[in-house]
């Protein structure tokens, strides 16, 4: 059996730790990518891991996304679903169903508004996906050759508008998307980190360029952990390969935190 690579005063500190939360992203962190993006379905073994910490821990789980917490629900299908933030934050969803969006201001509203329109008007009408707050323009299953003209285009032609708009521009695994630039994944870790207070025990698990955020904010905090095949540059501080470490990393989390066994 290979070594755990995330640090065993990390699970010292989870079993003993007051409080502690789990933070994940969902796109190729809990499922796989797919170039029809509504059939993302979680890896194997991912929705049972996943309710076994909801049941048999006292954790706080929380799935950060940038997809759309509708889309969330359906993917995971876990009754109930745990608490939820999606479009990097934009939107929030609790576990017991309440739901917040963030306002955003009428200029970045007409800057999407104008960039939507011109993506139909160029022909992407099946490659847009619409989010609060988001315009993502998916490439993934193009020929490679196309997709540094995509990225130009996004970058010159609807990137001039975001900036007047007050939007952002950023590229993720499969595309590029133009978003507000009220919150990132990096201020949800903040926000959640701020709720929970000194003393609790984190990780947050993410495989994109928009989690980088995240294990910037963490750093220091709790552990950030990179999701990917091989390595990469990151701010994370650990990486695990998907989907076989990830589940061994969820089922140990069980492991070390049950409440179940007289500890709790």
């Amino acid at each position: 059996m290979a070594p755990d690579p995330v640090p065993g005063r990390f699970w010292e500190e989870l079993g003993a730790g007051p409080r502690c939360v789990l933070m994940l992203d969902y796109d190729g962190t809990l499922a796989p990518f797919h170039v029809d993006r509504d059939k993302a379905f979680p890896y194997e073994g991912v929705p049972e891991a996943l309710e076994r910490i909801m049941e048999d821990t006292d954790t706080r789980l929380v799935v950060v996304s940038g997809r759309w917490t509708k889309d969330l629900v359906r993917l995971l299908d876990l009754n109930p679903p745990p608490e939820m933030f999606g479009s990097h934050g934009l939107e929030r969803l609790f576990p017991d169903g309440r739901y917040e969006v963030l306002h955003l201001d009428e200029g970045a509203v007409a800057g999407l508004a104008e960039i939507d329109a011109m993506a139909i008007q160029d022909g992407f009408e099946e490659r847009i996906e619409r989010k609060p707050g988001c315009l993502a323009l998916h490439w993934r299953g193009l020929e490679s050759q196309e997709i540094p003209g995509l990225r130009r285009m996004v970058e010159e032609n609807w990137g001039k508008i975001a900036r007047a708009s007050g939007l952002m521009v950023t590229e993720f695994n499969g595309g590029m998307e133009i978003r507000a630039s009220d919150r990132d994944k990096g201020d949800v870790v903040g926000m959640v980190l701020g709720e929970e207070g000194k003393g609790t025990v984190a990780a947050y698990l993410g495989d994109d360029r928009t989690d980088e955020d995240a294990f910037e904010a963490i750093n220091g905090k709790g552990l950030g952990i990179l999701i990917a095949g091989q390595d990469r540059p990151s701010k994370a501080s650990v990486r695990l390969s998907p989907p076989g470490d990830v589940l061994a990393f969820l089922g140990r989390w069980v492991q070390v935190r049950n409440r179940k066994d007289g500890r709790g």
